[in-house]
């Protein structure tokens, strides 16, 4: 029993923490993030959606998609507040919490920056590839497909449907036109492709 008391009150302690402050300040969008990447891994949202992260360029903080530095900023500031808040005084917790967050959001952008494969040239040079449809669902506004470069290398891209075709997760499609407005591939069914030809 002194077992299941001992985990109580340890829960009990932990959520007082993350309900005190410094790291209240930081809880709510600790619960928006999760529930945003919760989302996204499900299909139905899109990371990049936000652009190329160019907002956060003056902070050192771009190159990536926008959600993923906010969202690491916000998860390091509320782990370096809980944890700044048992040696430290509330504010100076606080300040030392962001500037820790933004020191290891910064280095993490860069390592993803190293790591992400290099944009094409020219997006327009994927028409007439196939792909492998990565999201649960391709609508006419939602749908990331990855495709493979002449190199060997391969993007993620964003792909839209004009029809009603079951293109799912696993499904092999054909880019078969470019948006440059809206940076995106009108995507087919790959037999229905072949069947056209």
């Amino acid at each position: 029993m002194d077992g299941d008391g001992g985990v109580i009150r340890a829960m009990d302690g932990f959520i007082d923490a993350a309900l005190s402050f410094p790291a209240v300040l930081f809880t709510p969008l600790l619960i928006i993030v999760v529930a945003f990447w919760a989302v996204v891994v499900a299909g139905g949202a899109d990371p990049d959606a936000d652009g190329s992260g160019d907002l956060l360029g003056f902070a050192g903080l771009g190159g990536v998609p926008v959600s993923v530095p906010l969202s690491l900023l916000v998860v390091f500031a509320w782990f370096g507040s809980l944890a700044g808040a048992e040696f430290l005084p509330g504010w100076i917790a606080l300040i030392a919490a962001l500037a820790v967050a933004w020191l290891i959001t910064r280095l993490a952008v860069v390592l993803i920056g190293r790591f992400r494969p290099p944009a094409p040239e020219s997006r327009a040079d994927f028409v007439g590839r196939t792909c492998v449809i990565r999201t649960g669902r391709v609508s006419r506004t939602f749908g990331q497909a990855e495709v493979r470069a002449e190199d060997g290398s391969s993007a993620i891209v964003q792909v839209r449907q004009a029809g009603d075709d079951d293109l799912h997760a696993g499904t092999v499609a054909v880019l078969y036109d470019f948006d440059p407005e809206g940076e995106f591939f009108w995507v087919v069914p790959a037999d229905i492709a072949t069947k056209d030809h």
